[in-house]
């Protein structure tokens, strides 16, 4: 099989460790050559991060470069756009409908966008955007819509429930299993 190529994109502390984790869990247990990069950005300062996932027969390396990403998946809606210039043709965004204020809006020097989901259809985008913070806090916890993402990213891949479920019991702790396993039905089943 070709090379396949994911990018995961958010803000610093929304879990795009623990769902690059759960995917590649997923691609292993499927017998895929599996490269997941580190998170690149100031993660711990609530910037930018993305982490790059990629898939096949044989990788060389995880980078993905612009117009490479089959699929992006992103925790906060500016972030989709910003990385939406690594977006394959043809490619699926999928995305959290979450917004959260970068520096320049805080201070007044900017504005958040409007209407970001519309004009990314209007450029001709496959757009999947999901309210993954709702559906999180009504699994229990605002912290695990990184997870219902994935349950959004499952329900359009033919990668079998077991292996999800799987990865879910391999990476989350125990104390958290139950709710994290709630955030991946919630997302799965999103509409």
């Amino acid at each position: 099989m070709d090379t396949r190529s994911i990018m995961i994109v958010g803000v610093g502390g929304q879990g795009s460790l623990l769902a690059s984790r759960l995917l590649g869990n997923v691609l292993l247990a499927k017998g895929y050559d599996v490269k997941v990069s580190e998170v690149h950005g100031m993660s711990q300062r609530g910037g930018s991060v993305v982490t790059y996932v990629k898939y096949g027969d044989e990788v060389f390396s995880p980078v993905i470069e612009k117009g490479e990403a089959d699929v992006i998946i992103s925790f906060e809606l500016l972030e989709a756009a910003r990385w939406v210039p690594f977006l394959k043709n043809g490619g699926k965004l999928i995305t959290s409908t979450q917004t959260l204020d970068p520096m320049p809006v805080i201070t007044g020097a900017a504005e958040y966008p409007s209407d970001i989901v519309s004009k990314l259809k209007d450029l001709g985008i496959s757009v999947t955007a999901v309210n993954a913070l709702s559906l999180a806090e009504q699994a229990g916890n605002s912290k695990a819509s990184n997870v219902v993402l994935m349950g959004v990213v499952a329900a359009q891949t033919d990668f079998e429930e077991q292996l999800w479920q799987d990865a879910i019991e391999q990476c989350v702790p125990p104390k958290f299993l139950e709710l994290n396993k709630k955030a991946f039905e919630l997302g799965k089943n999103a509409k």
